[in-house]
């Protein structure tokens, strides 16, 4: 079963939390020594120790040099920075609109060799058609309450589609029947996200399966998630979206996506099931 997906992110801490502890007990010092040194409350520096918040950049200079330790400093700014890009909250992360996720996912996709999405939601991003990523995009703009740039956040997301006739990149996706049934937008948008799908289920750099309403689980409904290269797992839940990179993790969202592999159905099976979708759009 796989960890909680934000398990990453707090183990990191934690080990950036006992870092910081061996600075202060080679320096000699107990945890009120050092916070009186640094000039702040002890429990704040309980709460470093514990894992429980994320030292600033100045809290781990302040920390270092009080324990003699300057030339650590950097490198343990360093990691305290990459902990926080594991869990990043949407609020945060769309401050200024969606746009800049986008382009900072085509850099991502840019760099991945194969790819493997499991979807229970939504499309793929990169398989989206403008006018469905219009609908999802307006509404979780409207959800959030962030600033407005859906239209040039839709056309960098959408660029991404040139990765599936380009180079020697592997799209490997598994996505429930349900998002073939959920509704963004209207009928026409719907039909027209559906149509694309058959258009790209014979690309040779595509692999789509569906695993159908009726299949027997071996692997029960998941949360969407995005393996790239097998190095790094993306998901994105309602308020963040969250990084795995912890080798023990990767290999559990590994195996859960080859069980839920075997659940899909592919090629002719796969274009039934979409093409019965479009049928009852009308319905």
């Amino acid at each position: 079963m796989p960890a909680s997906p934000s398990s990453s992110a707090q183990a990191a801490r934690e080990a950036l939390a006992v870092r910081l502890i061996h600075l202060r007990k080679d320096a000699g010092l107990t945890g009120k020594e050092l916070s009186d040194r640094c000039g702040w409350h002890p429990a704040k520096t309980t709460r470093i120790q514990k894992g429980e918040v994320a030292p600033s950049d100045t809290d781990i200079r302040a920390w270092c040099h009080t324990c003699e330790a300057e030339d650590q400093a950097e490198d343990l700014i360093a990691t305290a920075r990459a902990v926080d890009s594991m869990y990043m909250e949407w609020r945060r992360i769309h401050q200024n609109g969606m746009r800049k996720e986008q382009e900072n996912l085509y850099a991502l996709y840019e760099q991945t060799a194969v790819t493997r999405v499991y979807v229970s939601n939504v499309v793929p991003g990169f398989f989206q058609t403008p006018a469905y990523a219009t609908a999802l995009m307006s509404r979780i703009t409207d959800f959030q309450g962030s600033p407005n740039d859906v239209a040039h956040a839709v056309a960098a997301r959408v660029a991404r589609s040139r990765f599936l006739y380009e180079g020697n990149r592997r799209f490997v996706v598994v996505m429930e029947e349900c998002v073939l049934r959920y509704r963004l937008g209207d009928a026409t948008t719907m039909a027209g996200q559906l149509q694309h799908l058959l258009s790209v289920l014979p690309l040779p750099s595509v692999s789509l399966g569906v695993i159908p309403f009726t299949a027997e689980r071996i692997i029960w409904p998941l949360e969407a998630f995005y393996l790239h290269d097998g190095v790094r797992n993306v998901i994105e839940t309602l308020t963040a979206e969250i990084n795995i990179v912890q080798p023990r993790e990767l290999a559990d969202y590994g195996r859960a996506f080859t069980e839920l592999s075997k659940m899909a159905v592919y090629g002719d099976g796969a274009r039934a099931l979409i093409n019965a979708a479009i049928s009852d759009l009308n319905q």
